[in-house]
């Protein structure tokens, strides 16, 4: 096992990472920028060291202090997190290159799922099934047309390098196709450095699941069943939940059988998610791999009764998986809100600044993941994630009434939350009933307004 673990990351996560160490007995380091100076991963490491200025480029995203700063802690190993450069396939093989054990999968496993246009040609081989679309990236705004025409509008031109929603423009016929398709080149361009774009049916109310895998270094892949984050704005996650409530034994099967037949090709090791789309006559599709942690896993971890952050530093040292589930052992029902320091009312405006008082919910399968106390001020230069309600109970229903007591009792003051339009979400009649996809939002805009 390993002596020392440094986190490439901050906020929640990083104090989650640093959790999990301290249960296994393995020392932490905690990197931080001139912002996250008083942040609370920093107090909770056994060791910390400043990576640079506040903006990411400077700090989080700067590998070579990164490595600096293990290799002056004496680190053997260095957690990505989610983020960041959690799939950054270089950061990944720099640190195996400096005799650092990476805590995930290998750089050319990173590569072959992070590429979207490639991922989808091997979930084809695979028999995955997969949304209709171009077989690759398109040179021209004139090929895609050919292939909109072929699979039918309407379509949507995405990054093939891209994620979190950047990078993706709708066109729902032959003349709206010219101006979405240079706009999605622009946007992916300036996002990820590479303006290759490519094509997929664009299905009109589709469902957002996802199958969490875990495999090994002795071959061994397993999943851990599904979760539905369909409550989405602009392709981000609100609201996570496990199971899903349009998932049946049946279906759950078959998405899982998928998702490992996908991890088993290229013989993946660590925390992964294979993300599918379900449409509303069942048929599920492929849409890409995360070679990481996901913010939501832990609704996967109330309802499985197991740490994937502590298997992943397990499966990195080398340990086998300590069990293999796929698809049983699912206990309850579990809701996951995440707390974002943004005003939904202002097109989700991000509102820094100081937190004057906070006060977390508790009782009886409740559990909060942050990183935020009374006096903290939330930095303006990174994602606006304070805080993540995660509750279990044994049924749908008692998850439910959990989750509205929970946020009407948790108290942060001095920033504007998303608090109040979680709790609207959780008592909407088609939220209670499990009647949401990934297109919820837009048809409910009265959900953003206070009440």
């Amino acid at each position: 096992m390993f002596k020392k673990v440094l986190i490439a990351n901050r906020g929640e996560i990083a104090l989650r990472v640093i959790r999990a160490c301290k249960e296994l007995g393995i020392a932490t380091v905690a990197v931080y920028s001139e912002a996250d100076r008083d942040s609370l991963h920093t107090r909770f490491a056994d060791d910390d060291v400043c990576i640079g200025r506040p903006p990411s480029r400077d700090s989080y995203l700067n590998i070579p202090r990164i490595i600096a700063a293990a290799e002056i802690t004496g680190a053997d190993a260095i957690h990505p997190g989610y983020g960041f450069l959690a799939e950054n396939a270089e950061f990944a093989d720099i640190v195996r290159t400096s005799n650092i054990t990476f805590i995930g999968p290998t750089g050319e496993q990173i590569r072959q799922m992070g590429d979207k246009a490639a991922a989808r040609n091997l979930a084809q081989k695979l028999k995955v099934p997969t949304v209709p679309g171009s077989p690759g990236p398109v040179a021209d705004a004139e090929e895609g047309l050919g292939f909109a025409r072929k699979i039918g509008f309407p379509v949507i031109i995405k990054a093939a390098a891209g994620g979190g929603g950047k990078g993706m423009r709708v066109a729902t016929d032959d003349e709206q196709f010219a101006q979405a398709f240079g706009l999605a080149k622009q946007e992916a361009l300036a996002a990820f450095g590479s303006d290759e774009v490519y094509l997929e049916k664009y299905l009109a109310r589709p469902r957002h699941i996802e199958i969490q895998i875990m495999g090994d270094t002795h071959g061994k892949i397993m999943h851990l069943c599904e979760r539905d984050c369909s409550v989405q704005r602009r392709h981000q996650k609100l609201i996570e939940e496990a199971p899903s409530p349009a998932v049946d034994q049946t279906l759950r099967q078959d998405l899982g059988d998928a998702a490992v037949r996908l991890a088993e090709a290229i013989g993946y090791v660590g925390a992964g998610t294979i993300e599918f789309l379900l449409d509303e006559d069942g048929s599920f599709y492929f849409m890409e791999m995360n070679t990481r942690i996901q913010v939501e896993h832990p609704v996967t971890e109330m309802t499985t009764n197991f740490d994937l952050v502590k298997e992943q530093i397990r499966v990195a040292a080398g340990e086998p998986l300590s069990f293999v589930m796929n698809g049983h052992r699912l206990r309850g029902h579990a809701i996951e809100c995440r707390v974002n320091a943004e005003d939904p009312a202002r097109n989700f405006q991000p509102s820094p600044g100081q937190v004057t008082a906070y006060h977390p919910p508790g009782g009886p399968g409740v559990r909060v993941d942050t990183h935020i106390y009374a006096g903290y001020t939330v930095p303006p230069y990174y994602d606006s994630l304070l805080a993540k309600v995660i509750v279990h109970g044994n049924s749908r229903a008692e998850a439910l009434a959990r989750m509205r007591q929970a946020l009407d009792s948790f108290i942060i003051e001095g920033v504007t939350t998303t608090i109040p339009f979680l709790s609207r979400v959780m008592r909407h009649d088609d939220f209670r009933a499990g009647r949401v996809d990934t297109k919820f939002l837009e048809r409910e805009p009265q959900l953003l307004q206070p009440a």
